[in-house]
C-alpha cells in the first residue's frame, strides 16, 4: 500500500470527530443496507456506494480503507462517473431516485429502503392481525387464561400475549368469544370419525390427519408424538414432546367434510390445555376460568400473604358494604339440583313436573313409604319486598333462620346414618342438640370426623322418625335453613326443604365448580376462626359448625352478595371492561357510556352468575338462536329494543347442541323431560353417536361457527375454544372409584362390584389428561 494511502488512514482515525452526519446536517433520508445491492442498476457513483454502505454510521471501519482507490477519493478529472456533489444532488432529487429504487426494492425483498426522515411520509397499514413465525418455540401448551390475555389485550390494554404476535392491537374494536364444548382435537387426526359415508368403520392410517402434514401411518417426520397415539380403551397416551405445543395449520383439501369451512376461517389449530390437577385427577370448569381474572397485587400484599399460613384472611380495606337481606341468598331450584338436593314438592307448578318428579324419587328410593318426609310448604307464593324491613335494620325480613349440622356413622350396608343434629337460631342459641340410634348396627363411627364414640351412645334412645316429628313442627313457611353442604345432612335426616341457604355455595371455590371449600377453610379466610381442631382425632363439634354457617350468612348480609365471591379476589372479564374507555376521539361509544360494555349468550337462563356482571344477556334454546343472538350482540337490535345500536364491545356465547349430541354433559343437571335418557353406567364405555349422526351434528356446529365468522365487522376478534378434551372416560373413572371407596368400607374384596388396582389408578390419569386436551381458534376478520 502506498504511502499516501497509509497517511488517509492515520488521518481518518485522528479527524472521527470532524465526520459529517449527513442526516443531521442536511436533512435528507438515511438509506440503510438491506443486502447485496447491485448499485450500477440505479447509476450510483463509488462515492454514493460508500455513503449508501456506511448507512447510518458517522465513521468507516478500519479494514474499508483498504480497498480504496486513492484516485476516486481525491476526485481524479479523468473518471467517467459523476462527481460527489453531483451524487448528492441526485439523491435529494426524490423523482430522479425514489422511483428506480422503490422498483428495486419490489423486485428484491434484501435492498435498500429509506427509513430516515425527509419527504412525504407513506401510508402505512394499521390493520390488526394475529402473527405467528413457525420458527417460535412453545415451551408449554396455551391454556384458557392466555385466550383470556389476548381479549383483554385487545380491548383492555391488558398484557400483551406472550404465545402470538398482535399487530395494531389498538384497532381492535370488537371481541366475540365462542364456548364449543364437543369439538376435540381427535377429529382432526382422525381418531374420532367425523365421516358420515365411514360407517364406524376404522379410518385408514395413511389418511391425513386434517392438518397440513400426513398423519404419521405416512411418516413420522415433523409428526408431533401426541398426534393420533390412541389406544383401544380410548384413552391417548401421549409422550411430551416441544411440538406438541405448537400450533397445526388447517388445510382444507385435508379435513374431513364437516371441518372444511374451518379452514376457511382460520389458519391455526392451536393445543389449549383445560384448567384442572393431573395429580388429584381433576378438570376445573372452563367457563369459569375464561370470564375471571384475578385481581393484581401489590408487592406488600403478597409478602403478607406468604407470612401467613392457610387461608389468607381477607382484605377489607377498599370493600363498600351493602346490607342485604338473607331471603336474597335462598339457594334457587337450578342451584338446588347442580348440588344434588333432593327437591321439595312445592318447587313443581304443573301436574306434569310434579308426576316427574314423584317417578325420580321412586326410582331413587326417595318416597314417603321408604321414611322420607316433607317440610308442611304447600307452595312458594311470592317473594316478600323486603327492602322496607332491611332498611330498618332486619336482615332477617321477618323469617325464622335455622343453622344446622348433622353427624352421621356408617352402618351395616355402608349407608351413611344419623347420629347427632344440632340447629341454632339467629342469635346463635342452641334450639336443637340430640343424639340418634340409627335403625341399623353402626358398624364404623368415624370419631375422627363425626366425634360419636360408643359411649356416647350406649344411652340414646332417640329414633330418626323422633327427631323427624320434631323438625316437621320447627320447620314453618317462613323458616330457612341454613349450612354447608346441607344436602348430606338433609340426605341423613330424610327430609326436604324449599328454603336452603348452603354456605358452600354462598362462598364458591376460587377455582369454580365443581370444587367446594371446606367449611374449616371458609372460617379462617372470612371469620379469622380455627374450626375443628379435633379433626382427625376427636371430631368436629356441629354445634360449632353450625355457629360458623351462620356468621358466614351474616357476613354475607352485612357486606353484600359479592363479598366471599370470585369477585372478591378476582373481577370478571365484563366487569374489566367496563373500567376501559370506549375507542374513539371523544372516548365515547354507541352504548354503555364511557366504559366498554359486554353480553352473555347462553342456552336457559344466562342472566344468573356470570351474566349478572354483563351488561347484556340474552337467553336461547338452540344453537341458531344463539347464532342470531351474537349478531344482534355485535351489530346491535335494529330497532334499539334488546341492543342499542352500535353493539357491544365483548360478547362470549356457547354453543351446546354438540355437546349434547356427545353427552359431555354433567349427569346432575338433569332436564325434566330428558330424564329417561339412559346413562353408562360407571364400569361401562360411554356412548357414542354413530359416525354420520356425530357428522352432522359436527356439521351443524360449524356452520354456526362460519355464520357467525362471516357476520363479524372488519377488525372484530373472533377466539373460539372447546374448553376441554372428552371428559367422558373421566367421569366414568371417578365414578368408579367413588363406588370402589363406599363398598370397600363395608365389603370383602370378592364382593366388591368394583375393583380398584393401579391399572384403572393410571387409567384415571391419563383420561384426566385427555380431558384437558382441549382446542381453539384465533383470528382476526
Amino acid at each position: 500500500m502506498s504511502t499516501a494511502s497509509n497517511k488517509e488512514q492515520q488521518d481518518c482515525r485522528k479527524d472521527e470527530d470532524e465526520d459529517e452526519d449527513l442526516d443531521a446536517k442536511d436533512g435528507w433520508g438515511v438509506y440503510k443496507y438491506m443486502g447485496n445491492v447491485n448499485t450500477a442498476k440505479v447509476g450510483l457513483s463509488q462515492e454514493a456506494s460508500f455513503l449508501l454502505k456506511m448507512g447510518s454510521r458517522k465513521k468507516r471501519k478500519h479494514s474499508e480503507y483498504s480497498n480504496d482507490d486513492p484516485s476516486s477519493l481525491k476526485g481524479d478529472q479523468n473518471a467517467q462517473q459523476p462527481s460527489l456533489a453531483a451524487t448528492l444532488s441526485l439523491l435529494r432529487e426524490p423523482e430522479v431516485h425514489n422511483q428506480p429504487q422503490e422498483k428495486a426494492v419490489e423486485d428484491n425483498a434484501e435492498e435498500w429502503i429509506v427509513v430516515g426522515r425527509g419527504g412525504k411520509k407513506r401510508k402505512t397499514n394499521n390493520y390488526p392481525a394475529l402473527v405467528y413465525a413457525d420458527l417460535h418455540k412453545q415451551q408449554s401448551s396455551i391454556k384458557l387464561v392466555d385466550l383470556q390475555t389476548l381479549v383483554l389485550y385487545c380491548l383492555a390494554n391488558g398484557t400483551s400475549p406472550q404465545w402470538v404476535a398482535v399487530r395494531h392491537h389498538g384497532h381492535v374494536n370488537k371481541a366475540v368469544v365462542l364456548f364449543v364444548p364437543g369439538l376435540e382435537r381427535g377429529m382432526f387426526n382422525g381418531s374420532v370419525s367425523v365421516d358420515a359415508s365411514s360407517g364406524g368403520s376404522e379410518q385408514d392410517p395413511k389418511l391425513s390427519d386434517g392438518l397440513d402434514r400426513p398423519l404419521n401411518g405416512e411418516t413420522t417426520q415433523n409428526v408431533p408424538s401426541s398426534i393420533a397415539v390412541i389406544q383401544n380403551d380410548g384413552i391417548s397416551r401421549t409422550n411430551a414432546s416441544p411440538d406438541d405445543y405448537l400450533p397445526v395449520r388447517l388445510a382444507a383439501e385435508n379435513l374431513p367434510q364437516p371441518l372444511k369451512p374451518l379452514a376457511e376461517c382460520f389458519e391455526y389449530l392451536w393445543p389449549v390445555k383445560a384448567p384442572g390437577d393431573d395429580k388429584y385427577a381433576k378438570v376445573y370448569s372452563p367457563l369459569h376460568h375464561m370470564l375471571n381474572s384475578q385481581l393484581p397485587k401489590s408487592q406488600d400484599q403478597k409478602a403478607a400473604e406468604k407470612a401467613v399460613k392457610g387461608a389468607k384472611p381477607m382484605n377489607e380495606q377498599h370493600w363498600t358494604a351493602k346490607r342485604t337481606p338473607v331471603t336474597t341468598f335462598i339457594s334457587s331450584k337450578d342451584e338446588l339440583r347442580e348440588n344434588d338436593y333432593v327437591l321439595h314438592p312445592a318447587w313443581f307448578d304443573t301436574e306434569f313436573e310434579q308426576d316427574t318428579e314423584r317417578k325420580r324419587r321412586a326410582d331413587a328410593k326417595q318416597t314417603v313409604d321408604l321414611g322420607w318426609v316433607d317440610a308442611r310448604v304447600t307452595n312458594l307464593g311470592s317473594r316478600d319486598d323486603v327492602e322496607t324491613v332491611a332498611e330498618h335494620g332486619s336482615l332477617t325480613a321477618g323469617r325464622s333462620v335455622l343453622a344446622m349440622d348433622c353427624e352421621m356413622c356408617t352402618v351395616e350396608g355402608g349407608e351413611a346414618a344419623l347420629t347427632r343434629i344440632s340447629l341454632v337460631d339467629w342469635d346463635g342459641e342452641v334450639v336443637m342438640d340430640e343424639l340418634v340410634k340409627p335403625d341399623k348396627p353402626i358398624i364404623d363411627y368415624l370419631t375422627r370426623f363425626s366425634g360419636i364414640t360408643p359411649e356416647k351412645m350406649a344411652t340414646t334412645t332417640i329414633s330418626l322418625a323422633d327427631i323427624q316429628k320434631r323438625m316437621l313442627d320447627i320447620l314453618s313457611p317462613k323458616t330457612i335453613l341454613v349450612g354447608h353442604s346441607l344436602n348430606s345432612d338433609l340426605e341423613a335426616l330424610k327430609l326436604t326443604h324449599p328454603y336452603i341457604v348452603d354456605t358452600s355455595v354462598l362462598y364458591p371455590h376460587p377455582r369454580g365448580p365443581p370444587l367446594k371449600s371446606s367449611l374449616k377453610w371458609l372460617a379462617q379466610k372470612y371469620l379469622g376462626r380455627e374450626i375443628q381442631k379435633g379433626h382427625g382425632s376427636q371430631g368436629h363439634d356441629s354445634i360449632e359448625d353450625s355457629r360458623a354457617c351462620l356468621d358466614l350468612l351474616k357476613k354475607k348480609c352485612e357486606k353484600g352478595p359479592e363479598w366471599g365471591s370470585t369477585a372478591s379476589t378476582s373481577e370478571t372479564i365484563f366487569k374489566r371492561l367496563s373500567r376501559t374507555p370506549k375507542t374513539g376521539r371523544n372516548g365515547s361509544g354507541a352504548v354503555g357510556g364511557q366504559g366498554k360494555v359486554g353480553a352473555i349468550i347462553d342456552h336457559g337462563s344466562p342472566e344468573k352468575n356470570f351474566g349478572q356482571m354483563a351488561s347484556f344477556s340474552i337467553g336461547c334454546s338452540t344453537d341458531a338462536e344463539v347464532v342470531d343472538a351474537v349478531k344482534i350482540a355485535v351489530a346491535g337490535d335494529s330497532d334499539g329494543a334488546a341492543i342499542p345500536g352500535g353493539g357491544v364491545d365483548f360478547t362470549w356465547a356457547r354453543m351446546r347442541e354438540l355437546e349434547a349430541a356427545r353427552r359431555w354433559s354433567n349427569n346432575h343437571r338433569y332436564d325434566l323431560i330428558q330424564m329417561d335418557t339412559p346413562t353408562s353406567q360407571p364400569n361401562e364405555q360411554p356412548i357414542e353417536p354413530s359416525p354420520a349422526e356425530l357428522a352432522e351434528k359436527v356439521t351443524a356446529t360449524v356452520s354456526c361457527i362460519s355464520q357467525v365468522y362471516r357476520s363479524l365487522p372488519p377488525c372484530t376478534l373472533l377466539v373460539v375454544y372447546s374448553g376441554t378434551g372428552d371428559p367422558r372416560d373421566l367421569a366414568r373413572l371417578q365414578q368408579m372409584q367413588r363406588t370402589f371407596k363406599q363398598e370397600y368400607k363395608t365389603k370383602k374384596w370378592d364382593q366388591l362390584s368394583v375393583k380398584w388396582t393401579d391399572t384403572e389408578e393410571q387409567a384415571l390419569k391419563r383420561a384426566c389428561k385427555k380431558a384437558r386436551e382441549g382446542l381453539g381458534f384465533v383470528t382476526i376478520t
